[in-house]
């Protein structure tokens, strides 16, 4: 590496947190997260930036490019319901709160609340690049447009329209963390204890559940509280120890069987009753997480 891509290097090593954010909230999974930003790496070291006088604006609308490319493309290839799909997961322990720790912190700083991912990943590709750019990195609508190669006015639209289907798609998670983890922890004791009764008492009507299984298992979606209930108490006894966890930022679990991560589900709470729920169990997602992060 001369002298003059080391220093072109320090500079994209500053700007790649918020890159990787950027595409981790268009894509929904670290590893195509970190793919984007690598493809935006090489697009650097292949170009000329000599006239580039905001690198991190370019680099911002390069690696939002190529999302693009990737939302397309997935959904032309995606077969499955996306009503079954669950984004990447990040996982801390359920003390952090109360123990703040600089490494852990670390760990929660790309975590974004799965509801809020979910119902991004029912957005068209436009939709979602127009609604991540602008109401969550505050990107102007005329940089936006040029991006997505449509006028300022139909990049308004989109955002407005992505923005509509986002509020209304879920309730609103409660603000109170501790009541929250109160809730599913009540689910949790329910489950393991095959107390039907109980398990009813803490889900909303119209609660649903998510199970994203991987390649060789069918996605699921439950809805309701009876089918859902049942669902949890075969949960429950697939797993030999099931550890609290913040997930994404909010209150989760892990579970375990033969001491192997095995299952990673985390919580809606709105109105103190469960709205939601999405489960993990994708052998090859699960492999990705790192269960030491649980210890302490």
């Amino acid at each position: 590496m001369d002298r003059n891509e080391d220093f072109l290097a320090g500079r994209f090593e500053e700007h790649r947190a918020h890159l990787k954010a950027v595409a981790f909230r268009m894509l929904g999974s670290h590893a195509e997260a970190e793919d984007a930003v690598q493809e935006a790496w090489l697009r650097v070291t292949r170009g000329d930036t000599s006239g580039v006088d905001n690198l991190g604006g370019w680099l911002t609308t390069v690696v939002a490019r190529i999302c693009l490319n990737v939302l397309r493309s997935r959904n032309q290839r995606r077969e499955e319901s996306l009503d079954a799909h669950v984004p990447d997961l990040v996982l801390a322990p359920a003390e952090h709160s109360a123990t703040p720790d600089p490494e852990r912190e670390a760990v929660l700083a790309d975590s974004v609340g799965l509801a809020l991912l979910v119902v991004l990943e029912t957005l068209s590709p436009a939709e979602r690049l127009a609604f991540v750019l602008h109401d969550m990195f505050s990107m102007p609508f005329d940089e936006i447009a040029t991006v997505l190669e449509r006028s300022e006015t139909a990049t308004r639209q989109l955002a407005s329209r992505a923005r509509r289907r986002v509020r209304g798609a879920q309730p609103e998670p409660d603000a109170d963390l501790g009541a929250r983890r109160t809730v599913v922890d009540a689910f949790l004791t329910a489950a393991r204890g095959g107390d039907l009764e109980a398990l009813v008492s803490v889900l909303a009507p119209d609660v649903v559940v998510r199970v994203d299984g991987g390649p060789l298992r069918p996605r699921t979606v439950l809805r309701g509280r009876e089918a859902v209930a049942q669902g949890a108490m075969t949960f429950a006894r697939v797993a030999e120890l099931t550890r609290p966890a913040l997930v994404n930022g909010a209150p989760g679990a892990a579970a375990f069987k033969d001491g192997r991560l095995v299952s990673v589900a985390a919580f809606t709470v709105s109105g103190g009753l469960i709205t939601a729920l999405d489960i993990v169990n994708d052998p090859g997602r699960i492999d990705r997480i790192d269960p030491a992060v649980l210890d302490g």
